[in-house]
């Protein structure tokens, strides 16, 4: 077994784990990264920016909200039930976390809002191509990973840790593995985790979630995120935390982006009931339709429109549009669904009534036809007498040929697993920090109580950024006082 020793060890080099790293490199410290996949980044390289207020962007966008705003907001938001100095630790940090970023080299192209009535938070990446959109942050990744390395971090890959040491109550160091298997035992002060939550283990899901992978829930599966850091904090003696998922919807599978943003407007809305359950209004906040999807009988809920309304969108557009897919309207409708079906998707549906709709997609024949003409009638009448939708959204569902699409709730990732305080110090089922642990990012992100904060957009990577500095700066005051 090789031997190698640092001051710190983070565990990952993910949107977390790299700012921890950088931030005690920047200090003085000596660090080593170990990260289990072939490349950094991890879910990080997924995402368009992190969250951010009070930032020289919003500054030059007149966006005045505050950090003490915020705070606010996102504490009415989730009616106290979380963490309140957490959460004001990481709204503090993320007041400079985006000057710090684009003093590191990341460019961004504006302050967004993910849906009308948002804060303008999210950060969105530059990337290379210049044009913001999924995936944009992958550039803010490979910059960090590049500064970590110019700061002296030691980064292996394809080493994933397997246990974190400890003598008596204190954390020393980590067995690691190197590419080829061998084991490797390196002695640090403190060990920093960030490996990015459960999203890729479908047992653990299932488990703390309570929902079925691939049966009523899809996600964003990044391989590799199966929870090993959670389950190592829970091994040294790390109390749990409740666990949930960052709920969004959508339609499962494979599918041409335009296809997702046309099953994506407001129109009718119903379950396998055949009736309608919300305002569809919403469908912008991913996280209330997601909600309110999870609801439904087997989860399941089904988008409907008519030919008119796709000529509307075919030729006048979408009444919403999005800021991941600014796409202004759809071309040719038929053509991207017959592709689809050429696919063997199944989650799309075309009829020429309303009685072969409900026979296609399980849906309630009497219960569709009875919502469908209760729904016609408020069009008619310009008025949603039950969930007063607005009535320049109010299309009726009539002239054939109808077009339907199963959507589910889905998941970003999983959110918690690792109790901490408001400086990432590890606590255990008593409340009592184990010295030497901390742990960041989705693997402790139990700070939105049942529905992600959308009001405030870029939270998640904003909070693993900002954690992951917390961390780095917290972790460099405790290795001073433990000396050599």
């Amino acid at each position: 077994m090789s031997q190698l020793e640092a001051d710190i060890i983070v565990v990952a080099a993910g949107a977390s784990g790299l700012p921890a790293a950088i931030t005690a490199a920047q200090g003085g410290a000596k660090v080593i990264v170990f990260e289990k996949g072939s490349t950094t980044g991890g879910t990080g390289n997924m995402g368009m920016g992190p969250f951010g207020v009070e930032s020289r962007l919003q500054r030059l966008k007149q966006v005045k909200l505050t950090k003490d705003e915020a705070f606010k907001i996102f504490m009415d938001y989730t009616h106290w039930r979380v963490d309140a100095q957490l959460v004001r630790a990481y709204i503090d940090k993320a007041a400079t976390g985006i000057d710090w970023l684009e003093k590191l080299g990341v460019e961004f192209v504006e302050p967004a809002t993910y849906f009308p009535g948002g804060n303008y938070t999210w950060h969105l990446v530059k990337p290379a191509t210049g044009q913001p959109g999924p995936m944009a942050s992958g550039t803010m990744m490979k910059i960090l990973t590049d500064r970590a390395k110019e700061l002296g971090v030691k980064i292996f890959l394809q080493s994933p840790v397997k246990k974190i040491l400890k003598q008596g109550d204190r954390v020393t160091g980590v067995v690691a593995e190197d590419k080829s298997g061998e084991p490797i035992q390196v002695k640090a002060k403190a060990v920093i985790i960030g490996t990015g939550g459960f999203g890729d283990n479908p047992d653990m899901i299932k488990k703390y979630t309570g929902f079925e992978w691939g049966r009523d829930l899809f996600s964003f599966r990044i391989p590799g995120m199966v929870g090993d850091g959670i389950r190592m904090a829970w091994e040294v003696g790390a109390a749990p935390t409740e666990m949930s998922m960052e709920m969004i919807y959508g339609m499962p599978g494979e599918l041409d982006p335009r296809l997702h943003e046309t099953f994506r407007q407001p129109h009718l809305m119903v379950n396998l009931l055949g009736e309608r359950f919300f305002n569809e209004e919403i469908m912008p906040n991913t996280t209330f339709t997601g909600n309110a999807i999870a609801r439904q009988k087997n989860r399941a809920a089904f988008l409907i429109f008519d030919e008119n309304i796709k000529r509307h969108m075919e030729t006048v557009g979408y009444d919403f549009l999005s800021v991941v897919f600014p796409l202004t309207k759809v071309d040719n409708l038929d053509a991207l669904i017959k592709e689809a079906f050429d696919k063997g998707y199944k989650d799309v549906f075309v009829a020429d009534s309303l009685e072969e709709l409900a026979g296609k997609t399980g849906i309630d024949p009497e219960g569709l036809k009875k919502t469908v003409e209760q729904y016609n009638r408020f069009c008619e009448k310009g008025h949603d007498d039950i969930f007063n939708k607005s009535f320049n959204l109010l299309r009726p569902v009539k002239t054939p040929k109808f077009y339907a699409a199963r959507h589910l709730p889905g998941a970003y990732g999983t959110l918690g697993g690792i109790k901490i305080n408001h400086k990432t110090e590890v606590l255990n089922k008593d409340w009592k920090k184990i010295p030497g642990l901390y742990a960041v990012g989705t693997d402790v992100c139990t700070i939105y109580g049942d529905s992600y904060v959308f009001v405030l957009p870029g939270n998640t990577m904003g909070f693993a950024i900002n954690t992951g500095r917390i961390a780095g700066e917290n972790v460099l005051e405790y290795i001073k006082s433990v000396g050599q």
